[in-house]
């Protein structure tokens, strides 16, 4: 068989030749294309790197002004006239040498700054939303552009925040340290919930919170370590919000905000200490309206640092055995506390008895007071500075049914217990009702109620010949505790429900309570371990809630503490002018 070899004609090779020809060309195009896409998808993702690397650098010179924001506001040394010194500042460090810093609107070298003059009561932003607090609205802008690279940018970042005091009675709990809540009956909590360190809460029967709970520390659903009191344990319900590691909120007393160093703002000042200090400012003794001190031979009342300190005449003439007094004030009661087994060196404040001084004796002065301050004297300082041994010096606020017109503040560094109804014009409608009530407060060492029922020579006797009788209190509370501990074997700290001290047997009766239970340090006179229920006291049925007069910063209680913080808004990159 013969086989014969094909030859294309030059009409095919030339086809041929011309197909190999196009798809080369096409394969260059391809290759030229993805270079092209390649190098541009290069200089994309490099600008790219370099804008957001310009965002971090307008971000960190903000953040420089933040910081020293923040820095002279919690220092008290704020200053909205001087937004000059803030715009200056800029960062410091290595990288920033990279960048030429703006304020966006044609200052080179320089941060926009600007603050509202003067503070404003006012929602806040951000994580304390349904809160208020007198605030400066301010916003920062700053603009980087970058140093030596082929592309001329820049990245611009806008920050509005508050710089906010806030009321601290806006809660229903707040603790400056570990807060427990172990209630042994059902108990719902009606307000905000907050504490600077670590919240334990396990009770054994239904506890419902009803509002926010936050805790700078951690939220555990378990005993404290060192309560020795364990038992069966139910999980809380939580109807709102429930946060670890939230903000911390401190009182502005210098750098040294522990909850040690807190109790200064109910302690004396020391001699010679200014009172528009970082502490002074804060001292209750340097905002109340009158200070009451007693001695081992004399009372001395005096108008507070409004009124220059200046002395107040006694309004009951003295007899031969007897100084002038203070009808308001009587300074020779004692009890028996036994939960602290000590009898105790007492001044009374008799709140009935003020009233009447405020419209007779201390007429003057209460309209001074409303003409120099806006309102009438509404608030008392007790400096009792007497001391006997084994015996416990404390203050007592006593027939406090009805309060001054403009409510009533009762502070003291010692233990205080308040007696019968307080604050409660009208204890039949139930503990729902506050609508007649005063802005009132009481600070103190420790806080015990007392009944209606309690007589001072019972107070020894034993728990059955202490009955106690429904009583009502609607003020906010601030005091210590004696923490949980594992020392001698360990003891619980009694909880949120047993912040408020008892000494008498409560079984079947009720203290009903509108107010904001606040523990800022831990007790320093005070300092006996709760024991449970069945010794010095029975608990009574807590009728408690928060007292949303309180969300009306006009209602608020007579020198309400203001912790401090910068709210962060909105947070903005925005366009480069």
């Amino acid at each position: 068989m013969k086989t014969r070899n094909q030859k294309l004609n030059r009409s095919e090779s030339a086809y041929a030749l011309i197909t190999v020809l196009v798809m080369a060309g096409v394969g260059i195009a391809i290759y030229a294309s993805v270079a092209r896409w390649t190098a541009s998808n290069v200089v994309i993702n490099d600008r790219n790197n370099v804008y957001n690397s310009a965002v971090a650098a307008a971000e960190g010179a903000s953040e420089t002004v933040l910081s020293y924001l923040a820095r002279d506001f919690f220092n008290q040394s704020y200053s909205p006239g001087n937004m000059t010194y803030y715009r200056a500042l800029l960062p410091t460090n290595d990288w920033a040498a990279r960048y030429a810093f703006s304020d966006n609107a044609g200052g080179s070298n320089q941060t926009w700054v600007s603050s509202t003059p003067n503070t404003v009561m006012t929602n806040l932003n951000s994580q304390f939303t349904a809160l208020y607090g007198l605030v400066y609205d301010c916003t920062v802008v700053s603009q980087a552009r970058p140093l030596n690279t082929p592309y001329s940018m820049a990245a611009v970042v806008r920050q509005d925040l508050q710089l906010a005091s806030i009321p601290v009675f806006q809660y229903a709990i707040f603790y400056a340290m570990d807060l427990e809540v172990n209630p042994g009956a059902p108990m719902k909590v009606t307000g905000k919930v907050h504490c600077n360190a670590n919240l334990y809460t396990a009770p054994p029967s239904t506890l419902e919170y009803g509002d926010d709970v936050t805790a700078v520390g951690k939220i555990y659903n378990n005993r404290a370590p060192g309560d020795p009191t364990g038992g069966s344990k139910t999980t809380p319900i939580y109807d709102r919000e429930h946060a670890d590691y939230a903000s911390s909120l401190t009182l502005p007393i210098g750098t040294n905000n522990s909850p040690d160093a807190v109790r200064a703002i109910l302690q004396v000042p020391p001699f010679g200490e200014n009172p528009l200090s970082q502490v002074g400012q804060e001292r209750y003794c340097n905002q109340t309206d009158l200070i009451v001190t007693t001695t081992a031979t004399n009372i001395i009342v005096k108008s507070g640092n409004w009124n220059s300190f200046t002395v107040i005449a006694p309004d009951v003439a003295g007899t031969t055995n007897t100084p002038p007094q203070y009808s308001f004030i009587k300074t020779n009661a004692s009890f028996y506390d036994q939960r602290e087994n000590k009898n105790t060196v007492t001044t009374d404040i008799d709140v009935a008895a003020l009233n009447t001084w405020l419209t007779n004796g201390g007429n003057a002065l209460n309209n001074q007071a409303k003409f120099q301050m806006g309102h009438q004297i509404n608030s008392v300082y007790i400096n009792d500075q007497r001391v006997q041994a084994g015996k416990l010096t404390t203050v007592r606020v006593t027939r406090g049914q009805q309060l001054p017109p403009d409510g009533l503040t009762v502070a003291t560094v010692l233990p205080l217990y308040v007696q019968g109804h307080f604050n409660a014009p009208n204890t039949t409608v139930g503990y729902t009702n506050t609508s007649a009530t005063k802005p009132a407060s009481l600070l103190g060492d420790s806080i015990t109620v007392l009944s209606v029922n309690w007589v001072d020579t019972n107070s020894s006797k034993a728990l059955g010949s202490r009955p106690a009788l429904d009583t009502t209190v609607n003020a906010a509370f601030l005091a210590g505790i004696v923490p949980t501990t594992t020392a001698n074997g360990g003891h619980y700290s009694g909880g949120v429900e047993n912040f408020p001290r008892f000494l008498e047997d409560w079984s079947s009766r009720s203290f009903t309570y509108n107010g904001s239970m606040v523990v800022m340090f831990p007790s320093q006179y005070s300092t006996n371990y709760w024991v449970q229920t069945g010794t010095y006291y029975n608990a009574p049925g807590r009728k408690w809630a928060f007292d949303v007069n309180f969300l009306d910063y006009r209602k608020l209680p007579p020198a309400t503490p203001m912790v401090r913080k910068l709210v962060r808004g909105q947070w903005n990159v925005v366009a480069a002018h």
